[in-house]
């Protein structure tokens, strides 16, 4: 059985596109003074920042925390990338390249530096250590108290005696409560809906809990507390 090579359509266009801006940012640090590997460096570290911080900003925006600094250096890179694009489109004279726009990609370097440093040692958001429900809770045990009935070695003079009150036991021990229940922040319920409404549109079947543990990466409690807000 022969296997078919499929040409994709989308992936022949992002090829195009991007060689396309990799050439003008490329033409564009070479006319400001960037000559040699220095040129071909320059739309490497644009690119690089921008799928930095498009990464970033899905996994800040998964966990429910601020991505303003992701979005901040996203559109750094945007920015740089689109002005290449469009600088070169004729509207700019590469023979005769202002100075103003040669400071501004001679300190790029340094700029996709700090962006990157910022992206890459940010904390990334954890969720509180919860308690798993299926845990065995271990109850202190109970000892019992077997009283010995001896009456019958007893003397009859002193069977005759009025009996004793019985010894009640002990009364049981409270049942221990179960452990708080998992909280889930809001933003994280309404991604987690947006993931079932289209495992709903795409497969016409609810999504199942191991699915959605798997699509959202969160532990088990968790997606079983999402799981139950979502029914």
């Amino acid at each position: 059985m022969r296997s078919t090579l499929r040409v994709d359509a989308v992936l022949v266009q992002a090829v195009i596109a991007g060689a396309l801006s990799f050439a003008h940012l490329h033409d564009l640090a070479e006319a400001a003074g960037q000559t040699g590997w220095k040129a071909w460096a320059y739309p490497v570290s644009v690119d690089l920042l921008l799928v930095a911080a498009w990464r970033r900003l899905r996994t800040l925006r998964a966990a429910g925390a601020s991505a303003r600094s992701a979005w901040t250096w996203f559109t750094v890179a945007l920015a740089a990338s689109l002005g290449a694009n469009v600088a070169t489109a004729g509207l700019l004279d590469l023979g005769h390249v202002p100075d103003w726009l040669r400071i501004l990609v001679a300190g790029w370097p340094a700029l996709a530096f700090l962006g990157g440093t910022l992206l890459v040692h940010t904390p990334a958001p954890t969720a509180e250590p919860t308690t798993n429900a299926a845990d065995p809770v271990e109850s202190p045990a109970v000892e019992t108290v077997v009283k010995r009935d001896d009456s019958a070695a007893l003397a009859p003079e002193a069977a005759a005696a009025p009996a004793l009150p019985a010894v009640e036991p002990d009364p049981a021990p409270e049942p221990v409560p179960a452990p708080p229940a998992v909280a889930v922040p809001p933003a994280l319920v309404a991604h987690a809906q947006k993931v079932a409404d289209d495992h709903q549109t795409r497969t016409g079947s609810p999504i199942d809990t191991d699915t959605l543990r798997a699509r959202l990466g969160v532990p088990p409690v968790m997606a079983d507390a999402i799981a139950a807000q979502l029914a």
